[in-house]
């Protein structure tokens, strides 16, 4: 079969055309099956495709009309299923009890200071270009787990911004419920010490923004934590 793929390809080249699913180097673009012919795409691949360019097409138009209702909504909204659910699936989303799917917005942008009213010139204010620590999806998550006390962060992912605020789409779990205790491939969980994951960043977002995905020359002082390497690692 490799023989026979590598006399088409030749063919192809010498005639200046390319194979529908084949590379110029002779590798495959899209998922083979066992014959060496291309296989028909998944459902989620479809919908993974679409969010590639979410300024495009199809889901350029959804977002435009979703983003008219979700700037009429509070900052913390529950929502009954995922706007992408792919990428839901993909970071340990299922549609069973105990599973909560709740939507963030955060504003973009620096931090807001209150300005000082006297005792400083304007130069020493300190109220413009003061930026967070935090990245606004870790923001997001932390305020979703302080207005749902019982539940715990799994973890979330991006579902739109416009020029003002940030849309994130949180997953969070019912340690207590029965669904999650008996399932294996989320009730890790239900231990005690994932209590407040997302407050104290453990979270993939939160490690991330900790510099903790990170491994090798550069993060030396980056573990235990930036307090511990007196904020060298970042």
């Amino acid at each position: 079969m490799a023989g026979s793929s590598g006399h088409l390809l030749l063919a192809a080249a010498s005639s200046g055309r390319r194979l529908a699913g084949w590379n110029v180097v002779g590798r495959p673009t899209e998922p083979l099956d066992a014959r060496g012919e291309t296989m028909a795409k998944s459902f989620y691949s479809h919908i993974r495709d679409a969010w590639k360019d979410p300024d495009d097409g199809k889901v350029a138009e959804l977002q435009w009309q979703r983003m008219q209702e979700w700037r009429q909504q509070g900052a913390i909204e529950r929502v009954e299923r995922p706007t992408r659910l792919d990428k839901a699936r993909s970071l340990g989303y299922k549609a069973k009890q105990g599973v909560v799917v709740a939507r963030v917005s955060v504003r973009k942008g620096s931090a807001r200071k209150v300005r000082h009213k006297a005792g400083r010139r304007s130069k020493r204010q300190g109220v413009t270009r003061i930026t967070r620590r935090k990245n606004l999806q870790r923001v997001a998550e932390e305020r979703a787990t302080r207005k749902y006390r019982n539940l715990r962060v799994l973890n979330s992912y991006w579902v739109g911004e416009d020029g003002s605020q940030k849309w994130f789409e949180v997953i969070l779990l019912d340690p207590n419920h029965p669904a999650i205790e008996n399932d294996d491939d989320l009730n890790w969980i239900c231990d005690d010490t994932h209590d407040d994951r997302a407050l104290r960043g453990l979270t993939s977002a939160g490690q991330s923004n900790r510099g903790l995905q990170q491994k090798g020359k550069g993060t030396e002082h980056t573990r235990p934590s930036n307090n511990s390497g007196k904020g060298r690692g970042k």
